[in-house]
């Protein structure tokens, strides 16, 4: 791999600061919220922000460079392909769990629901995020997807993926901000009481732990390289994927070789043909 040392530093701080990002937002609901529980009171909105960050952040952040370790690369693809969809089956999983735990407060107290940007841009994200995992299941995990259609998704899938990370990212940030002006009356935010100062830095960690996931995940010298001789799952009634794809192209290729062989053969001759008649003509 190339400049390791260099990745190994940026994942070593990208998981310290998802982890302490983790431990952050513990800190907040017990030490500033009053801690957990699913009763119907405020601690039961406060799973909202534990599950968000411990999961639709930092699981799914592992979830997209988990293919970038450089010691899975020994792994078959299809071992990391059921660990990459099994990270992201559970961030979405504590996502859902996070948004109960909101409605089911907010109902409790007569709260309105989905009035703000932060509930609209976050329930899209939930959604398209359980898109993006149903359709990753059925083109990329199970052998029925023909390996045309799945390169032609591929780099969606991968695009996709990038921008419902950053949305969330995003998200959790006017998550936060909202919930510190809604909470904190007496000091207000504006007075940078303790908690919200505490807050802001979750929020810059959260800031910093997605641009280190995104920088790795855009690095394509720290792409993992293709298998060699790989076993693949077989498609029903078919053969293995890229088999088909490996033996078109190596006929393809054998095919033109021998095409531009007959060519400049024929070509050759036609010349000698031409000087010969030249040769005649001057005769």
């Amino acid at each position: 791999m190339e400049d390791y040392g260099r990745f190994l530093a940026l994942l070593g701080s990208a998981l310290l600061v998802g982890f302490v990002s983790v431990v952050f937002s513990l800190v907040w609901v017990f030490h500033y919220r009053e801690g957990l529980s699913w009763d119907g009171s405020p601690r039961e909105f406060n799973w909202h922000p534990v599950l968000i960050i411990t999961g639709f952040v930092f699981i799914q952040g592992i979830a997209i460079i988990v293919y970038r370790l450089p010691w899975t690369w020994k792994c078959s693809k299809l071992l990391m392909k059921f660990i990459h969809a099994g990270l992201n089956t559970i961030a979405m999983i504590l996502a859902i769990v996070s948004m109960v735990a909101v409605f089911e407060f907010h109902n409790a107290r007569n709260i309105p629901n989905m009035y703000s940007l932060h509930s609209w841009i976050g329930l899209t994200a939930v959604i398209f995020y359980s898109l993006q995992l149903v359709l990753g299941f059925a083109v990329f995990l199970l052998p029925f997807a023909p390996v045309p259609l799945r390169a032609a998704l591929m780099p969606i899938h991968v695009y996709s993926g990038l921008t419902i990370f950053a949305t969330v990212i995003a998200t959790a940030l006017m998550g936060i901000t909202e919930k510190l002006i809604f909470s904190l009356k007496n000091p207000a935010y504006s007075a940078s009481p303790p908690e919200a100062t505490f807050v802001n830095c979750l929020g810059l960690l959260l800031v910093i732990f997605g641009a280190l996931i995104l920088w790795m995940a855009s690095r394509s010298h720290w792409k993992r390289p293709p298998e060699e001789n790989a076993k693949v799952l077989q498609p029903i009634g078919g053969t293995p994927e890229g088999t088909e794809a490996e033996s078109t192209m190596t006929d393809g290729s054998n095919a033109d070789k021998s095409d531009l062989r007959i060519n400049s053969e024929a070509a050759r001759k036609q010349n000698l043909k031409l000087d010969e008649a030249g040769q005649r003509s001057t005769m």
